[in-house]
């Protein structure tokens, strides 16, 4: 059988909406469901040396500072930044929500999540585990959640497994745009490579879904070119998945001979081990940070970019001469 997974990727937004252009529909024995679900969860702790899904695309030499158990960075942050993050995270509840509602009250939708032995949907906490691997000589797990394996019924009555990854984009409408949002971003396609290893799936979807909304009433046309949600669908080969476990070993080489990897500054932003990073440099590790920002700024990088080598290198110097002699 030939699989068009971005169809089926369509196919997902079209039943979204045709549930979200209904009546509101309660459902009082789903939510006691997952409310009883989620009072006594499967508590599943990671076994070392670990990397989760997430980081797939992380820098390598924040994982390895993370698995040699330095400490996390602990800076206030915006108070905006908890909430852009904390209604990420509730997006990706209430499309779980939707998704398990469909089913049991949308005629005819071909979706719904695989289900545990005990009842239980396979996401979140009810689909938490770590995954041995053993590569190019290493051994390490993958551990962390998936939103969701979910089961598609084709026209023909076969099921097949698509994994599911939620999305949040908060800031305009025009970040989910059929002329912005061309396709699924690197970072969150590499995090589900990771999670068709653990999960034993080949087909993934990734669900965008924009909070920013351009207005309560629009036309035709506008949501056509701006909808608030955006669905791609791929296919994960062993390519894919030989690529980015080879990554992981070679982190994991560097964790046991004590090498730590080189530091990235284009995934600084989101380095949580900023400060543990500036401090393992050594003085030629710094004086290369030091050049490449200053190549950045003299490139035809867009200013946000240059922006950012400046920024992480000015963080690096400050932190380092504030605390010469110290080492992580």
């Amino acid at each position: 059988m030939t699989i068009n997974i971005n169809a089926i990727a369509d196919q997902f937004t079209q039943e979204l909406d045709r549930w979200y252009s209904q009546p509101e529909c309660w459902d009082n024995e789903l939510d006691t469901m997952i409310h009883r679900w989620y009072s006594n969860p499967p508590n599943v702790w990671p076994k070392r040396p670990y990397f989760s899904p997430s980081s797939s695309k992380a820098c390598p030499r924040e994982l390895y500072l993370k698995a040699k158990r330095a400490k996390k960075d602990a800076f206030p942050k915006q108070p905006h930044q908890g909430r852009w993050q904390e209604i990420g995270t509730a997006i990706g509840d209430v499309i779980q929500r939707t998704v398990l509602a469909m089913e049991r009250n949308l005629p005819g939708c071909p979706f719904r999540f695989e289900k545990n032995e005990d009842g239980t949907p396979v996401f979140e906490d009810f689909a938490k585990k770590n995954v041995k691997v053993e590569r190019n000589g290493q051994t390490f797990y993958l551990y962390g959640t998936t939103d969701g394996i979910m089961q598609y019924i084709t026209e023909d009555g076969e099921v097949l497994r698509v994994g599911l990854e939620i999305k949040s984009k908060q800031s305009t409408p025009a970040k989910t745009s059929r002329h912005s949002m061309r396709e699924a971003e690197e970072g969150h396609r590499k995090q589900c490579v990771a999670y068709s290893v653990m999960y034993d799936v080949d087909y993934f979807i990734i669900l965008y879904v924009n909070a920013a909304k351009k207005s309560w009433v629009l036309e035709d046309a506008d949501y056509e070119a701006t909808p608030d949600i955006r669905a791609f669908g791929f296919e994960i080969t062993d390519e894919d998945r030989a690529e980015l476990l080879d990554n992981f070993a070679e982190i994991a080489k560097g964790i046991s001979e004590d090498k730590a990897p080189k530091l990235d500054l284009t995934r600084w932003t989101f380095n949580n081990f900023k400060t543990a990073s500036a401090l393992s440099l050594t003085d030629e590790e710094f004086a290369q940070v030091k050049l490449t920002a200053s190549q950045a700024m003299r490139s035809g990088l867009p200013d946000w970019k240059k922006k950012g080598y400046v920024e992480a290198y000015e963080f690096i110097r400050g932190i380092r001469e504030k605390n010469e002699g110290e080492a992580v």
